[in-house]
């Protein structure tokens, strides 16, 4: 199908891809998509939200958009970060579903044909969140990440099942918008409720979003509704991404519960103690003790390491969490620190909506 040809029906499904400096990445992920696409037999619109890439990326765009079965356009914008690329995305959306889709994901070539599916016998169901696998070829800088996500979730993670995402159950399963399909209305919902204070760059794109769905709604996470992530492949990329994730960290948790407010400020002076307490034990000539305390923080930092093992981490996202850990701790700390510095008002105040923040909602 041509773009011309599907420019005869209106889109089933609009597709909103945030693009930065992703354009070695695109060809390949554009391809799977077009696959599934042609899979599923659904007449989609592909929105590529150029967010200020300096690589050339709307040029691979629209050399592709000849080739792609669907409408394929890109827009360009100084660069803000993937939530208000998304926004911009979803705002000129014109299908009442739309697939939130990472520049660096292969989507299985059945995940459309399945979810869309099961929307047609469940229309009830408006929120699906895909069931991401990290690509095993990546180096290990990449799968660094693999051993978290099955600490935090590894009940789910030991036995995949299809199951509904709920307010109840929200941080005990794996969730994102890697690929995040929904209906449009309830995308617009949560992005305004959701939206940022201050640079957009510096907050959670996704968390509050997601909790929003799910508080009002619900989320299906299927394991047939699935896509492979290729994470980044360079140390300086790792530590810049570590040092990031420190800081949205606190922005998705801060103020959700007194209890993870609490967490998040400890997390933040724990270092300094750390050191605090070992200087005191070697003024008080205790370097045994000292020592003991060293190998015990040790020990405690590599325990998600084993936890992830049982919970069924592959062995090498295992030895790259070990290797890669010396890279992990400080950016993450520093940008913990600076989440905390940026954020600190969320620690006061529970999750509301901001009502009326949202630019450029218009109706179509």
């Amino acid at each position: 199908m041509s773009p011309s040809d599907s420019g005869a029906q209106a889109p089933t499904l609009s597709v909103v891809i945030p693009s930065y400096n992703s354009a070695k990445w695109l060809p390949s992920t554009l391809d799977a998509l077009a696959r599934a696409v042609r899979a599923a037999e659904v007449v989609v619109e592909v929105i590529v939200v150029d967010d200020g890439s300096t690589d050339g990326t709307a040029d691979v765009v629209t050399s592709l958009a000849e080739t792609f079965p669907g409408a394929l356009t890109v827009i360009a914008q100084s660069n803000q970060g993937r939530f208000i690329a998304r926004w911009t995305g979803i705002t000129r959306s014109t299908a009442d579903l739309v697939l939130l889709l990472d520049s660096r994901v292969l989507v299985h070539v059945d995940a459309l044909r399945h979810a869309l599916g099961e929307i047609a016998r469940q229309p009830d169901r408006v929120a699906w969140n895909a069931t991401v696998i990290t690509d095993a070829r990546a180096p290990l800088v990449g799968l660094f990440w693999e051993v978290p996500t099955h600490v935090f979730w590894g009940s789910y993670l030991r036995s995949p099942r299809a199951m509904d995402l709920t307010a109840e159950n929200f941080d005990r399963v794996p969730k994102g918008t890697t690929m995040f399909l929904a209906q449009r209305d309830a995308l617009v919902d949560a992005f305004e409720f959701a939206w940022p204070q201050g640079d957009a760059r510096l907050v959670s794109d996704d968390t509050k979003v997601l909790r929003r769905i799910a508080q009002t709604r619900s989320i299906r996470l299927d394991p047939a509704f699935a896509a492979t992530y290729r994470p980044r492949t360079t140390v300086r990329g790792f530590v810049r991404h570590t040092y990031d994730r420190g800081t949205l960290f606190v922005d998705s948790y801060a103020g959700t519960t007194a209890a993870r407010s609490v967490i998040l400020l400890l997390l933040a002076i724990a270092p300094l103690l750390f050191v605090g307490v070992l200087i005191a034990l070697l003024v008080a000539g205790l370097g045994a003790v000292a020592g003991w305390v060293v190998v015990a923080t040790v020990v405690l930092i590599l325990l998600p390491a084993s936890v992830a093992a049982v919970n069924g981490c592959r062995g090498r996202a295992v030895w790259a969490y070990v290797a890669c850990l010396p890279l992990f701790v400080v950016p993450f700390w520093l940008g913990l620190v600076r989440g905390v510095v940026i954020h600190r008002r969320s620690f006061a105040q529970s999750r509301q909506p901001h009502e009326g923040a949202a630019p450029g909602t218009e109706p179509r």
